[in-house]
């Protein structure tokens, strides 16, 4: 699990490994090191029936914006495994989830 921060002492977003976890879930919805596809309809079936705007990225990532959630895709030699990316706050300093994501992230595939 890698932290990110805005600033100094100020947690701004976690990301989990897909690899090693730990596991985290939405209610019994689990995130981590999952099939993409199969979590992002999951995952958007979950937020619409709760109310929620799911969405998919420009990178084609599952997105909730109300659970301050983007879920990213790592390899796992030739498979590919969900790796959330959770953001808290983000809409006092970014106009999107997405724009949070940080270069160091973008740079785990």
């Amino acid at each position: 699990m890698t932290a990110y921060c805005r600033k100094s002492g100020e947690l701004a977003a976690v990301v989990v490994d897909a690899l090693c976890g730990p596991q985290v879930s939405v209610e019994r919805l689990r995130l981590v090191g999952r099939v993409p596809s199969e979590l992002t309809e999951r995952l958007h079936g979950h937020a619409e029936d709760r109310g929620m705007v799911p969405a998919v990225s420009v990178e084609g990532d599952a997105v909730v914006e109300q659970l301050g959630l983007l879920v990213r895709a790592q390899r796992a030699g030739d498979i590919l495994l969900s790796r959330p990316f959770f953001a808290a706050g983000f809409q006092d300093w970014a106009h999107t989830l997405h724009d949070c994501v940080p270069a160091d992230e973008w740079a785990v595939r």
